[in-house]
């Protein structure tokens, strides 16, 4: 069964918070369509609040902190990303911004991205369309076309969108499982076309992905030494237990 590995990028600020669950419900979502494709799924979270000094710093010296070259090692050699920011005073947060502008330019050109967001109303859903999506498109990914946003009555199933937030979930996931398939892993594409034939199965490992933030045990998050093997967490063959004992029920109201 062929991997897909996956880059979760989370901006939320709390602990836990909507932001992240928003996240691990895309990423779940993905697997499971993955799998009905017959591909699995390798998930890797990048809490950006974890690592927001060394964003930071980066940003202002030029110079990548262990942590946060892991972290965007794991987004520019993705087969997908899915991106998920609070949103503050109409846009993205600033922490999100700043991470994304630490993307190489050119990493994400052709990567299928879903973008997702969270804030109190839904007066804020226009902003992914506005805001958000503009940048991907300057860095010439390949944003499927429904982006996710979720306000709070979203979680109490009390939204106004008649599909609601399920099935807003499920039809993004449907269009990255789309977007990938047929396509190879990158992975298989960077390899030079005599060592194709030797490159084996990517077999997807790892300990499952918890549904809220603040969760250590099990948690992929980037973290270490960029030569340190990287945290990742297999949704393939388990999408349906992924979530289990961390996964934060969607009637709860969480910050962001």
């Amino acid at each position: 069964m062929t991997a897909r590995r996956i880059a979760v990028i989370s901006a939320g600020l709390s602990e836990p918070s909507s932001t992240r669950q928003l996240a691990d419900a895309l990423a779940r979502a993905s697997a499971i369509e993955l799998e009905r494709g017959g591909e699995a799924a390798e998930i890797e979270v990048i809490e950006l609040r974890h690592i927001a000094p060394d964003v930071l710093n980066g940003l202002l010296t030029g110079t990548h902190a262990a942590p946060l070259a892991n972290a965007l090692r794991v987004v520019e050699d993705a087969d997908a990303v899915i991106a998920v920011t609070p949103i503050f005073s109409t846009s993205y947060s600033g922490l999100f911004k700043m991470f994304v502008d630490l993307i190489d330019r050119d990493a994400l050109t052709g990567t299928p991205v879903i973008l997702g967001a969270t804030a109190g109303t839904p007066r804020h859903s226009l902003a992914i369309d506005y805001a958000i999506r503009p940048i991907f498109a300057y860095l010439h990914a390949d944003v499927v076309p429904t982006g996710v946003f979720a306000a709070t009555a979203d979680w109490g199933g009390q939204g106004t969108d008649a599909e609601g937030l399920p099935g807003r979930i499920a039809r993004a996931a449907r269009e990255l499982a789309g977007k990938l398939a047929g396509s190879a892993p990158r992975s298989f594409r960077e390899l030079p076309a005599a060592s194709e034939s030797a490159a084996g199965e990517i077999v997807a490992g790892g300990a499952a992905v918890p549904g809220s933030e603040g969760a250590d045990s099990g948690t992929a998050r980037a973290g270490g030494s960029p030569s340190a093997p990287r945290p990742t967490a297999s949704l393939g063959g388990a999408a349906s237990r992924a979530f289990d004992g961390g996964f934060v029920p969607m009637g709860d109201l969480l910050p962001h």
